[in-house]
């Protein structure tokens, strides 16, 4: 009876101690994660200081973490879990005087990311004309037989309606 037992608790245990290598399997979904709010450089690279408090507000969002017992600090964090990566996270606390942004600690430093070319965002292309001999609706209605052999010209002659003959 305590055989069976023993063997029960020693599955459970190498079990739970496997858990680390069974969330990378190959082949196994899992969901992407993000908590906490976004926070890029961009954002970041707007600051300035003597914001007020409202500006920042703005481009930031809402905080993470509000102190009680200090008001003039500001959390944001983010955390972004991607299945089959490391976990990435990025920490900003913005530190106010008063009504006014004083001054800044975290991963993300003002100025400090990569310059990026960005693309315009409206682009007009024109695009040629294209001379069709047949429309779609034409070539589709061929192959049933439901046109006259030759198809429709743009003839004025062949666009009038043809009399009808005499019943016998």
């Amino acid at each position: 009876m305590s055989k069976p037992l023993f063997s029960v608790c020693l599955l459970s245990l190498t079990l739970a101690s496997c858990s680390m290598v069974l969330n990378h399997l190959p082949g196994v979904y899992t969901l992407e994660i993000q908590q906490g709010n976004i926070v890029e450089q961009d954002m970041i690279d707007q600051l300035k200081p003597h914001m007020s408090k409202r500006q920042v507000l703005y481009i930031m969002g809402s905080p993470m973490l509000k102190n009680v017992f200090h008001q003039s600090r500001w959390d944001y964090i983010y955390a972004d879990k991607v299945s089959g990566q490391d976990e990435v996270k990025k920490r900003v606390t913005l530190v106010f005087n008063g009504d006014e942004l004083a001054g800044m600690q975290g991963d993300l430093k003002p100025g400090g990311g990569v310059p990026t070319i960005k693309a315009p965002k409206e682009q007009t292309v024109n695009v040629p004309k294209r001379d069709l001999d047949k429309t779609l609706w034409e070539k589709i209605t061929s192959l049933f037989g439901f046109m006259r052999s030759g198809g429709t010209d743009k003839d004025p002659e062949n666009l009038k309606p043809k009399p009808s003959e005499a019943p016998y």
